[in-house]
């Protein structure tokens, strides 16, 4: 049996799963914890990728292939040695929320989204890098170059890192991303399929170029001052092999594949192709559908992301999901099953209760001071049951709304894959064939975004993307009900914000 291995390096843990390459069967997994924070020594996540390794039995023999995919917009600074200069800042500390606005007031939102498919915001790679030039000057000079999580640990992987701690020694050349990734910088143009070096050197006030391992051998000399950024691997490229002293048998044979960042590993984990949208429900939410066509949002509600297949991802994110349903139900004082319960034996529109579910202000639309708020409550409509439906319809209209995001940039969906633990709900999955008007699938609970990179580790093995059956627990027709939009649009329409 020819296995491969996938690796999520998420924001709270390391997860690993070995596979079988042709049918994507789960044969084994491993997990580690990473340190909390938004600020993280990079070597946290590299001590977690060994521990989750070896939890999974190692990279034995019968693994053929790894790749990694990890949290997005987190920022590595190197120096010449390959040392870490600080600790990485992660997709969540928003520190750089200034330094975004500056970004916009100093380019305008359409150049920049014209450049880079994207608006800027506190949680790109960009943000950070800006923030680190304004408030850590003496950091600036040091920086030889800027990864991202998911390209440092591949770095590693293959033997490079720190001078005197690793055994090929910091060859800054050797550092790879993909087109995922690499996407959500601030500085690579899904567009061009290149970086925008010019937007580099605005951020940094430094110049970048990507690296090229070829370089010295073809006599090309670069610039000493400039700053190396991970060369941008195509989605079936390998990024190389494992260092012997990694794996069990002492020899460098495993295939490394390019990796990509979380979302895009999502995708591919779920066998999403073009027209396929995934809503994630989670702490947060957030709306992604494999496109043709790059994106270029001019009002910088969606992110013109590129995808892990060779395609496009624009991707809305907002605050409110999962915890919306778990702060209603701690309100009415049940559980999960006992808030499903409630929620069912209601009718759709909640008999015009409607719950505008801002509990942590609101990303998407941008209404950082908002709060949540409940409508239309009389003595006749104020029961338990609407007011645990109105929970969830709240919710999924948020998403939908996103959904409209993405469709007004010309995309058109032709089904919709629902992830994420609130969607194993039996009453959000009733109440999203309401809200969406598209059908509903709901894939098996399952680590898609490792999923993901051990698919792309079989590409970059095989040369073909492989076609795993994806295992779902539901399938919903259509079952549209607009009134519940409506209402919720009047209710929000309603707020002074």
């Amino acid at each position: 049996m020819a296995l491969v291995a996938g690796v999520d390096s998420s924001t709270q843990s390391c997860k690993v799963v070995v596979v079988d390459t042709v049918t994507g069967a789960e044969v084994r997994t491993g997990r580690a914890l990473h340190p909390e924070g938004t600020a993280v020594d990079p070597e946290a996540w590299w001590s977690a990728l060994r521990a989750a390794l070896e939890s999974a039995d190692g990279l034995g023999a019968d693994v053929d292939a790894i790749s990694v995919a990890g949290q997005q917009h987190g920022m590595v600074l190197l120096g010449r040695d390959g040392r870490v200069l600080r600790d990485a800042l992660l997709w969540n500390d928003t520190r750089s929320a200034d330094a975004a606005r500056d970004l916009i007031g100093e380019l305008g939102l359409g150049e920049i989204v014209a450049r880079t498919g994207s608006a800027p915001v506190a949680s790109f790679t960009g943000t950070k890098v800006r923030w680190v030039r304004d408030a850590e000057p003496d950091v600036v000079p040091a920086i030889a170059a800027v990864a991202l999580p998911h390209d440092w640990l591949t770095w590693r992987l293959r033997g490079f890192g720190p001078e005197g701690e690793s055994p090929l020694g910091p060859v800054l050349e050797e550092l790879v991303t993909d087109r995922s990734d690499a996407s959500g910088t601030g500085y690579w143009s899904p567009a061009a399929d290149a970086y925008d070096l010019a937007m580099f050197e605005h951020v940094l006030g430094r110049p970048g170029r990507e690296a090229r391992p070829d370089r010295e051998a073809e006599g090309e000399e670069a610039r000493p001052d400039a700053v190396v950024l991970p060369r941008v691997l195509q989605a079936d490229q390998a990024a190389g092999v494992v260092h012997g002293s990694l794996t069990a048998s002492g020899e460098g044979r495993i295939v490394v594949g390019a990796g990509a960042g979380d979302n895009a590993g999502a995708a591919l984990g779920l066998g999403a192709e073009e027209g396929d949208v995934v809503v994630s429900l989670g702490t947060s939410g957030t709306v992604f559908a494999v496109a043709a066509d790059a994106v270029a949002d001019g009002s910088g509600t969606v992110a013109g992301f590129a995808d892990a297949s060779g395609l496009f991802l624009p991707l809305v994110a907002t605050l409110n999901a999962a915890r919306v349903l778990s702060s209603v139900a701690g309100i009415l004082g049940v559980d999960h099953d006992g808030f499903a319960e409630l929620a069912r034996a209601a009718e759709p529109g909640s008999d015009g209760v409607v719950l505008v579910p801002y509990f942590e202000g609101e990303r998407t639309p941008n209404l950082p001071t908002a709060k949540a708020s409940f409508h239309n409550l009389s003595i006749m409509s104020a029961t338990r049951q609407n007011l645990a439906r109105a929970a969830i319809e709240g919710m999924l209209c948020g998403l939908a709304d996103a959904l409209d995001a993405v469709r007004a940039t010309g995309v058109q969906p032709r089904h919709l894959l629902l992830i994420g633990g609130a969607a194993q709900n039996a009453a959000v999955q009733e109440v999203a064939a309401q809200v969406f008007d598209l059908p509903v699938r709901v894939p098996a609970p399952g680590e898609y975004v490792a999923r993901g990179a051990a698919a792309q580790a079989a590409w970059a093995l095989t040369g073909s993307r492989p076609s795993w059956t994806l295992d779902t627990v539901e399938d919903r027709a259509v079952d549209h009900r607009p009134v519940i939009r409506e209402q919720y649009r009047a209710a929000v329409g309603s707020l002074r914000l």
